[in-house]
């Protein structure tokens, strides 16, 4: 196991020296993912009663966004088109350790160069946070961000049968934007919408750490979201290990 995560830190290293040359193209990241959030906050905060509660929600939403987004899409499923995961394949280690090191890596970038939004919005809107609530969120921000990367992963070998992994995936996207907790609560959903977003993972991968903490959630409420992350956490993680052994057998590269 301290091989595995020695690996892991390696290649987040070798991705974070990689990537600080295009920390430009990281900026446009961070904005494409606080767009969907800082829209929600605006248009929320209009509602008639809406105060503190919301504008912590969509300041924590816009976090957790930063620490979970994955783009697999375009790195995992570039590798198999380009057939540089040929050479992955080779390496004394798990293929997965690759694109996770890179989706860590990617993350940190976010976060870094997030950070002065996340601040500026902080400032501009009333918002607070309880240290106890703030704890309660860090296991399932923990399990969303490898919810959403095992979501992404999963649709990014979509890349082994057909060329539209963007539109696979960009799908994948819309999904957690509208049934997440990013376009509204998912409190605010009228029923039987709400109950269906609460049983499917999108809310697990964005909106529930959020909700912990703002402090929106009862401790009954709270305890459900938690087993709904663990179980759809062990549900993709097979899901991805299925579409790994499906694609891997029919991948083929050329080349010298």
């Amino acid at each position: 196991m301290s091989r595995v995560f020695r690996l892991v830190r390696l290649e987040i290293w070798r991705q974070l020296v990689g990537w600080s040359g295009a920390w430009w193209f990281v900026v446009t990241l961070v904005v494409g993912q606080a767009v969907a959030p800082l829209l929600g906050l605006f248009v929320w905060l209009q509602v008639p009663g809406a105060g503190a509660q919301v504008s912590s929600y969509y300041l924590a939403v816009i976090c957790v966004a930063l620490m979970t987004a994955s783009f697999e899409n375009h790195t995992f499923a570039q590798s198999i088109y380009s057939g540089d995961l040929a050479a992955a394949l080779v390496r004394p280690q798990a293929p997965v350790l690759g694109p996770l090191g890179e989706n860590l890596a990617i993350r940190c970038w976010m976060i870094v160069l997030g950070l002065p939004m996340l601040i500026v919005v902080g400032l501009a809107v009333d918002v607070s946070y309880s240290p106890l609530a703030i704890l309660l969120a860090l296991p399932a921000l923990v399990l969303a961000a490898v919810l959403r990367f095992l979501f992404v992963w999963t649709l990014a070998m979509a890349a082994f049968w057909t060329e539209r992994v963007h539109a696979v995936v960009g799908f994948g996207g819309v999904l957690i934007v509208l049934l997440g907790g990013s376009a509204a609560p998912n409190a605010m959903l009228p029923d039987p919408l709400r109950g269906i977003a609460q049983l499917l993972p999108f809310r697990s991968m964005l909106g529930f750490p959020a909700e912990l903490a703002a402090g929106t959630l009862t401790s009954a409420d709270a305890a459900a979201g938690y087993v709904i992350a663990v179980l759809w956490t062990a549900a993709l993680g097979y899901a991805a290990v299925g579409a790994w052994r499906l694609g891997i057998r029919r991948y083929t590269t050329v080349g010298a």
